[in-house]
């Protein structure tokens, strides 16, 4: 199969200009070797089964042999050969150069080190793919151009179907599901790396052993929740009501979750725009990718004909996935307001210079009004702030933007931008 160009091959290619090695994590099966493969020079792959014992071997007692070869040399599978790490460490830093190594390996196995590689081994995040990379959004309107230049945008027309639309977020953005022919193979990818995490991953991240039962029902409840800011306690009792575990142990197979990059939830932004008792500063429940929640909640394409608001919520998982792969090319954060007096913004889109876009999510044309509405009322209410705080006013937003699921956007008299989620790229 053809490779398909990922948003972090540019950012994997200014890790190389400025530092020694790379170490790509994410979720198992986002594509990290293959997406390394194309920038690597030579390889060590550990899996390999006819050359395994052998490179073990030579791991074990002088790692420096294996970083012969052209640079970029990656390293595949790095975990089970864990000494490699202080000798990478030390070859860049007797070199002083930079570009010499790529590092990607499961993240169903951690392995400490004995020195953190700062300033040697930097990391790259890696997700699954977005709607743009398997070629499904037009890419008709750049995130990053609409900062740079909002005026220039006239209008966008997607040419993403409702139902392709839901297919999308049920198959996920694996890359394995794309080189599928059918429809059924391509969803199947999906259920297959749900059923992975709770009954091997889920105990292999650091060889504790956890019970498959309750790895399911946790990973139901964050499905059932996606995108609402539930409490921990709230999940915890959904757990608690089926199965005898304690907190602490519920916590600890949270937190394994979120090292397996499954679990990834959205932080609040708290501007100073109210009290600080009146924003909501728990995070957003959320997934590393949709297909896992309609994995785990045991949905078809076909459910959701019926079910529009467990769509929306899903809708909302795959905008934000979106985002987060598109704004990480120029250092964008994902974050959501809400207050108690129920002004809120799905997302808000911050860049490191100080810009930042409120965004509401909404899957059809009928609740535009609504999530343009709720983007002005959190700007007025910014209008509002610094006409009494004149000494450190807060910045106004950017951007507004509505995302939907629709066919058609435009500009809005309010200044409000609508946007289909299938014309979006970085």
């Amino acid at each position: 199969m053809e490779y398909k160009k990922r948003i972090i091959d540019n950012e994997l290619e200014l890790k190389l200009e400025s530092f020694g090695a790379t170490l790509i994590v994410g979720t198992k099966g986002c594509g990290k070797t293959t997406s390394a493969k194309q920038r690597a020079k030579s390889y060590v792959e550990f899996q390999d089964e006819e050359q395994r014992d052998n490179l073990l071997a030579v791991a074990q007692t002088a790692p420096s042999k294996l970083l012969i070869g052209a640079k970029p040399r990656l390293f595949d599978e790095w975990q089970d050969a864990p000494k490699l790490w202080g000798a990478i460490r030390k070859s860049v830093d007797d070199s002083g150069e930079n570009g010499l190594y790529i590092l990607t390996g499961s993240s169903s196995k951690e392995v400490k080190t004995a020195h953190t590689g700062t300033l040697r081994i930097s990391q790259l995040k890696m997700y699954p793919m977005s709607l743009y990379e398997s070629e499904e959004s037009n890419g008709s309107v750049s995130l990053s151009e609409l900062f740079n230049h909002p005026e220039n945008f006239d209008g966008c027309i997607s040419d993403l179907s409702i139902d392709q639309l839901i297919f999308a977020l049920c198959r996920g953005g694996w890359p394995k599901s794309l080189s599928n022919t059918t429809d059924r193979a391509k969803l199947e990818v999906a259920k297959d790396l749900y059923r992975q995490t709770y009954s091997v991953d889920i105990s292999h991240i650091d060889e504790a052993k956890r019970n498959p039962r309750w790895t399911q029902e946790i990973l139901r409840s964050y499905s059932r929740n996606l995108c609402t800011l539930a409490e921990t306690k709230t999940i915890y009792g959904d757990v608690k009501a089926n199965f005898d575990i304690g907190q602490s142990t519920f916590y600890d197979y949270v937190h394994a979750l979120e090292k397996l990059y499954i679990v990834e939830d959205i932080d609040a932004w708290c501007p100073a725009i109210r009290s600080k008792s009146a924003i909501r500063s728990s995070k957003k429940r959320n997934l590393i990718d949709p297909s896992i929640a309609v994995a785990a909640l045991g949905l078809s394409p076909e459910y959701f004909n019926t079910d529009f608001k467990t769509l929306g919520f899903l809708f909302e998982s795959l905008c934000i996935r979106d985002l987060k792969i598109y704004s990480s090319s120029f250092d964008g954060d994902m974050c959501y307001y809400h207050d108690r007096y129920g002004l809120e913004a799905d997302g808000v889109l911050r860049l490191n210079d100080g810009r930042y876009a409120l965004i509401e999510f909404k899957l059809g044309a009928a609740e535009v009004d609504t999530g343009a509405k709720h983007l002005i009322e959190i700007e007025d209410l910014i209008k509002q702030y610094n006409l009494k705080e004149t000494q450190c006013p807060l910045r106004l937003p950017d951007l507004k933007i509505v995302i939907t699921g629709t066919q058609y956007g435009y500009k809005r008299d309010d200044g409000v931008f609508v946007i289909p989620i299938g014309c979006i790229k970085d």
